[in-house]
This record gives structure tokens, C-alpha cells and sequence, in this order.
């Protein structure tokens, strides 16, 4: 006999892939049980969803915009009612909500049957060596936030430097490096905020310097960024044959690491370039001090297990070796590895709460990833409820919405997204540079152009 609950509730705490990968799962999951029925509401604390894949990737990945147009598609989606009324969604959208400012996670948990935490990852992960807290010296995921138009960061950024680091062999420190190289024109086209765009153009950069730990067979990144990085009009890629001792494409254990190893030796063969900014690609070098008098002026490495040591002459470090995951209120955490504990999803002691994305697994793996780790957290939730371990919403709760409008919570809606949404498009259309779309940075911009939503049946929504 069946215990499933015949109106599961579920809260999802994040909006960015993991959250709505698992909103999507869920739905199709109940879907087909006869007589059951989900409603999930998905909070994010920003006004505008989709996490860092509106905010953590470079805005010249033109893939991106298939991941996007997947992700509005699910969010988008719901059935038409049987009665003939107006359609209900099965996901609801409740942007500019931060769990453990605006709501409490265990207000949540009183009204639905399960939570599920998907805050991802947005903090730079720590790098342990002497001078890394001087000027100059910054963290990969802020800079990221910056040219992708965060509302939470600064509007400039300093650019004075002519010669940079980049410390990292991922595809994060590769977005990092080509932005810093790119010259600002070539980036017109692109969804860049204008005052990103302002700050490009005026930077001094002539050299930016990749230093990864390990050879070129260890590399993190993936064929397609490799590939962007040698596209890069009036850029130079440098490489250094003493890197490349012993490496053979033809050994290496996976076709992408030989398509990868081989792009990398054609551009070695390449002809000393003329172009006014180079790219230089080091690796064996393992950071041991960034140097300087109250700013940053050089970088000490250790030629990797040789106790060789060299250094170089920047003025501006960047640090991409990873995130750090981003910790809920009221939720267990596991400082050390900057997730919570769980087990397949199932947070640890915790009936009822959820986790997935990089919360739960760590900062690692990409978009397939993260489908198949839903998966697996929405097979044990719905496991939980068919056993009947998930406990009922307390009774008399209300609806979430009437507890953020008693406190006068500025929320966005999914109507409110797919207004300012279509206000960007205009403002890229309109824009002296025809773009794709202009995002609106200011948070407080962001609720507004949302809350002139008109919801599909054409009433006001808010």
C-alpha cells in the first residue's frame, strides 16, 4: 500500500541548473503516479534565475545559450488544467528570497514535505600561501561576478595592470584569462553590462600568464575552451617546449585529452607572433608566495617537485583553484569540504532535507553532472514518500507568499522574470551595438522592471 502523499510539497533552495534540474525531475516523477500531485517552489536569492550560468560563465560561450534556453523550458512548462481554467504551474519561481535572511529554513520545512538545498558554489576556494591577501590579488569567482553583471559586486574594476596570473588549469581560470586578453570590441556583441564593457576598454593589459601545477597532460580544461583560447583576435598563445618534455598526444588515456595535447602542440609550432597582447601558458608551476610592498609585484613558484624556484613580474594576481560551497542558514555544513553531509542527497540526521549540485558532491564535474546528481537525490526523495518518512506541512501555515508579503519581501515571480527578460532583449536591440540582449545589473533595477510583470492571461501580477 502506498504512502505517497497525494499533494507533495517540496521547496527547492536555488535556481540555478541543480535546483531546477531537480524541480524538472520531480515533476516528471509524480507525473506519472495516478492521483498524485507536486507543487514545487524554487527561491532564489536573486531577482533573475538560472545561478551561474547567468552569473559564473563568460558571456562570449555562445553554447551557453542552449543551456539557458533548456533550462527557461522547464521552468516554462506546465499543464493545461482539466477543468478548462487557467493552467497552474507545477514549479513556482520565488526570486530575490535569500533562505536565512528573508525566510527561515525551518519556516520552509514547516510548510512542505521535503527542502531541497541547491546553493551551488559562488566563493573562491582558499589558497594557502603568504601574500595572498595583498592588493591585487584576487579571487577568480568575483572577478567572474563582475563581467557577468552580479548585483551584489562592485561596478568597476581595477585594471591597471599590464602583466597579470592566472593561477589554475580549469576552464574557470581559462574564462578569467581569455576576458583579461580579449580586446573589449571584439566583446560588443556579447550580453557584457556596459559598465563591464567601459572597464575592458580601458584596461592595461598587455600579458596574462596561466600557471597550472601540473604538465600538460593534467590539464582540467575541456577541447571546446581550449579551442576559444586560440581564436582570440590579436592574441598570441606562448608556450614553453620545456613544458613538453615527454609528453606524447598518442599516450594520453581519453580522446579529449589527446584532441586537447594535440591543439596545444599545433599552436607551439606557430610563428613568433606580432599581436599587441600575448597569452602565455605555463605548467609544472606550484604557487609558493605572492610578493610585493603592500601591493601585488610579483609571484614565486616552485618548478613543480624540482625545488627550483622562479619568479615573475605582475601586478595583479588571480586566484582560479576552485569554489567554495555556499552555506544555508540552519543547515549542517561541512566546513572542510564546503558541502552538506549527505547521503545520496539525503542530508545526514536531517528527515526530510535534500541536497544536490555542488552543495552536495563539492565543486566538481560539469551540466551532466549535475543531471544525473539530481537523479539521484529526487529517486531517494521519492523513495522517502512512497515510505511515508516525509512529514506532513503544518497545518495552518498559509501559503509561502503571504508570509513574504506580511513582511514586505520585494519577491520576483517567473512573470516577473520573463519581463525583464524581454525589457534586456530591448535594451540589446536598441543598443548602439546590436546584442543579443543588455543585462540590467542593479538589484533594485532587477525588482523593479520585474514587478511591471503582466502574467499571461494579461493581469497585473504584481
Amino acid at each position: 500500500m502506498t504512502s505517497f502523499p497525494p499533494a507533495l510539497r517540496v521547496a527547492i533552495v536555488g535556481a540555478g541548473p541543480a535546483g531546477i534540474y531537480a524541480g524538472n525531475l520531480l515533476a516528471t516523477a509524480v507525473a506519472q503516479r495516478p492521483g498524485a500531485d507536486v507543487e514545487i517552489d524554487l527561491f532564489e536569492s536573486l531577482p533573475a534565475p538560472y545561478g551561474l550560468i547567468r552569473y559564473g560563465v563568460a558571456p562570449d560561450h555562445p553554447r551557453i545559450k542552449g543551456i539557458v534556453n533548456s533550462l527557461h523550458e522547464m521552468l516554462d512548462a506546465f499543464p493545461d488544467a482539466a477543468d478548462g481554467s487557467a493552467p497552474r504551474r507545477t514549479i513556482r519561481f520565488i526570486g530575490n528570497v535569500e533562505v536565512g535572511r528573508d525566510i527561515a529554513l525551518d519556516e520552509l520545512r514547516e510548510r512542505y514535505h521535503a527542502v531541497i538545498l541547491a546553493t551551488g558554489a559562488i566563493r573562491d576556494a582558499a589558497l594557502d600561501i603568504p601574500g595572498v591577501d595583498l592588493p591585487g590579488s584576487y579571487g577568480a569567482a568575483d572577478f567572474v561576478a563582475w563581467f557577468d553583471g552580479h548585483p551584489d559586486v562592485a561596478r568597476t574594476w581595477p585594471l591597471e595592470a599590464s602583466s597579470v596570473a592566472v593561477i589554475g588549469n580549469g576552464n574557470v581560470a581559462l574564462d578569467v584569462a581569455r576576458v583579461l586578453a580579449k580586446h573589449a570590441v571584439d566583446l560588443r556583441t556579447t550580453e557584457v553590462p556596459d559598465n563591464v564593457l567601459e572597464g575592458l576598454e580601458s584596461s592595461a593589459v598587455t600579458d596574462v600568464h596561466v600557471f597550472g601545477r601540473r604538465g600538460p597532460a593534467g590539464i582540467k580544461f575541456t577541447p571546446i575552451e581550449l579551442r576559444e583560447l586560440g581564436e582570440v583576435n590579436d592574441v598570441d598563445i606562448v608556450l614553453y617546449d620545456e613544458d613538453f618534455a615527454d609528453v606524447d598526444p598518442a599516450a594520453a588515456p581519453n580522446n579529449q585529452l589527446k584532441v586537447m595535447l594535440r591543439t596545444l602542440n599545433s599552436w607551439r609550432d606557430r610563428p613568433a607572433g606580432t599581436a599587441s597582447r600575448r597569452l602565455h601558458l605555463h605548467f609544472w608551476h606550484t604557487p609558493v608566495e605572492i610578493t610585493g610592498d603592500g601591493h601585488v609585484e610579483g609571484i614565486r613558484f616552485e618548478r613543480t617537485g624540482t625545488g627550483e624556484f622562479r619568479e615573475y613580474d605582475v601586478q595583479a594576481v588571480y586566484r582560479a583553484v576552485g569554489y567554495y560551497g555556499t552555506r544555508v542558514v540552519g543547515a549542517p555544513f561541512d566546513e572542510a569540504r564546503g558541502v552538506v553531509p549527505n547521503d545520496g542527497g539525503r542530508v545526514d540526521e536531517e528527515a526530510g532535507l535534500y541536497a544536490t549540485g555542488w552543495i552536495k558532491r563539492g565543486p566538481v564535474g560539469l551540466i551532466g553532472h549535475t543531471k544525473s546528481d539530481a537523479l539521484e537525490t529526487i529517486t531517494n526523495l521519492v523513495a522517502d514518500a512512497e515510505a511515508g518518512l516525509l512529514s506532513a506541512p503544518v497545518a495552518g501555515q498559509g501559503d509561502v507568499l503571504e508570509l513574504l508579503d506580511a513582511r514586505e519581501t520585494a519577491y520576483t515571480t517567473w512573470d516577473g522574470w520573463l519581463a525583464l527578460d524581454a525589457h534586456e532583449r530591448l535594451l540589446g536591440e536598441t543598443h548602439t551595438h546590436a546584442r543579443e540582449r543588455v543585462k540590467v545589473v542593479p538589484r533594485e533595477e532587477q525588482v523593479a522592471v520585474s514587478s511591471q510583470a503582466v502574467s499571461r492571461d494579461g493581469a497585473l501580477v504584481r
